[in-house]
């Protein structure tokens, strides 16, 4: 169906030409799912754009052909191509609030591919539309129809990109990270839904991916790219229980799985000892009957309904569920960006929710709880450097100034494994694991005793989560603090946290020690989640 050869791609910057894909060439079969995984930079979304003919302003296809049912795709006119785009050739894109108008109800975007490729007439794409919503399994999609991007979460709004690309019934789907932001049961209805459409229909798809077990689990070829070019492809079950190359080997390593400690995802030569630390008995945080209620059009809505739990000191305790479940709603809580209606959040034997917000900003407990938040892009200000975002709680709260401030975000960029050199650098110039150190330098400025972690990693590569995982055990055990781990990934979990509260519609269903309950879960919503994650590639063999 698709036959690519010596397709290289590069794009003009201040600094010179960059060569994003360099000369790569696959083929993909009917009825094939083929995956591409690598890490950021490695030229996965590029090659997407360069096939649909959507590069950035600057990205230039240089040489190489792109044939697809006998059409060549680079040299084909451009309003053919738009005809293709959407009916023949369709993408789910990575950042889906991006990809949506955000002036416009979702139900219209969907009428305009269908209207767009003939698949509906002005009578019929209303109800087309609703059709293509219920396939993506979203509830009471009458009702969704006339909502805005805005007011649905990220999980939702990827599943509405996911059914304007099928909407018209494409032969060839490439999905971009389709499953960003979603959670795992949401995930895995996703990915069964796409790939039972793909069979039933004898589709073809490229899955492009950073998660190594989604890919086994649907992918039948994998192809490894770094640096613009394939490092390596074959079955999954091959590829990744013997890989050939030494960056799939790193890629495999770096992939949470059970049994495994959290040091084995780093490669053998930066494995040291794990630093023992200390779990108290006492309790750091106390929460009694905490809720949160809206009011809703049709009555009061509980986001957050009548929850207990307890974080000890020097514990990390993983709090996990689908989206919508109440997780990042108690976090705000906690944290006190938010003011709860009704309960106890009791710390260090303090009532944190008897205080308003506004009014715990300047209270001195302010500085002992502190959160990493999920996307370091969108926590950090564009327009200040790494700097200056550490300094600011050591300025605000802190009182610090002087040498003893420059000091201070020198001992904290060597905290968390930041390069000095990169402290004057805007966001935009760091990767994103840099970002995230960033983010994570700042929330430990004032050396908290509770950290709140809300999806720390879901954006980063596996090598780079593994890095950051590590960096974070190693920070609770010097610095003695407690942990909630906001998490989708319950590979993570286990590795991170001794305890888990599993969350559902607001309410906790099952909570406990983290092996016990991953390993012998009592209630039916937490053996669903656990039977919904993706199952991590086998661990290599080694010879």
């Amino acid at each position: 169906m698709l036959s690519v050869k010596d397709l290289a791609v590069s794009f003009q910057t201040r600094r010179g030409s960059v060569d994003a894909v360099r000369g790569i060439s696959f083929e993909l079969e009917k009825g094939e799912i083929l995956g591409i995984v690598g890490e950021s930079g490695s030229g996965k979304s590029v090659t997407s754009y360069a096939l649909m003919r959507i590069l950035d302003v600057g990205g230039t296809i240089k040489s190489g052909e792109a044939v697809y049912s006998g059409v060549d795709l680079r040299r084909v006119a451009e309003k053919t191509m738009r005809d293709i785009r959407g009916r023949e050739i369709s993408m789910i894109f990575q950042n889906p609030r991006a990809a949506l108008n955000p002036i416009r109800k979702v139900g219209h975007q969907i009428e305009d591919v269908l209207r767009r490729h003939a698949k509906a007439t002005r009578y019929t794409a209303r109800e087309k539309a609703i059709e293509a919503l219920e396939a993506v399994k979203i509830r009471d999609a009458v009702a969704r129809y006339d909502a805005y991007p805005f007011e649905l979460s990220g999980g939702m709004c990827q599943r509405i990109v996911i059914a304007i690309a099928l909407a018209c019934d494409p032969r060839l789907l490439i999905a971009d990270e389709p499953t960003t932001g979603l959670d795992i049961t949401t995930q895995k209805a996703v990915m069964d839904l796409v790939s039972e459409l793909i069979r039933a229909r004898e589709m073809s798809s490229i899955l492009i991916t950073h998660d190594l077990g989604l890919a086994a689990q649907y992918c039948d070829r994998i192809m490894v790219m770094k640096d613009g070019g394939i490092v390596e492809q074959g079955d999954p079950v091959e590829l990744f229980s013997n890989p050939q190359h030494s960056y799939t080997r790193k890629l495999v390593d770096a992939t949470p799985r059970e049994g495994e400690s959290i040091r084995s995802l780093l490669p053998p030569e930066d494995r040291k000892p794990e630093l023992p630390h200390d779990v108290s008995e006492d309790a750091l945080l106390d929460v009694r009957n905490l809720t949160k209620t809206y009011r809703g059009k049709s009555g009061p809505v509980h986001a957050v309904k009548n929850i207990s739990f307890t974080v000890k000191r020097g514990q990390s305790v993983g709090l996990v569920g689908e989206s919508g479940c109440g997780k990042s709603t108690t976090s705000e809580m906690l944290v006190r960006l938010m003011d709860a209606t009704a309960g106890e959040i009791l710390f260090d034997g303090v009532d944190i929710a008897a205080m308003p917000a506004a009014a715990f900003a300047k209270n001195s407990r302010r500085g002992d709880i502190q959160m990493v938040f999920q996307d370091a892009t969108d926590s950090l200000n564009p327009r200040h450097t790494a700097r200056h975002t550490i300094a600011e709680p050591l300025q605000r709260l802190g009182q610090m100034g002087g040498s003893e401030l420059s000091t201070r975000i020198e001992e904290l960029a060597g905290l968390v494994g930041l390069p000095a050199t990169l402290l004057d650098r805007f966001p935009h110039q760091l990767s994103g694991g840099q970002k995230a150190r960033v983010g994570i330098a700042r929330a430990i400025a004032l050396e908290p005793k509770f950290l709140i972690l809300d999806e720390p990693t879901a954006a980063l590569d596996v090598s780079i989560q593994a890095v950051v995982l590590n960096l974070l055990m190693d920070l609770r055990a010097k610095l003695g603090m407690s942990y909630l781990f906001v998490s989708h990934d319950l590979h993570v979990v286990r590795l991170l946290c001794d305890h888990v509260v599993v969350m559902k519609a607001g309410e906790i269903v099952e909570q406990g020690p983290t092996l016990q309950v991953m390993s012998n879960p009592q209630e039916p919503y937490t053996k669903e989640l656990l039977s919904a994650a993706p199952k991590p590639p086998a661990r290599r063999i080694v010879a």
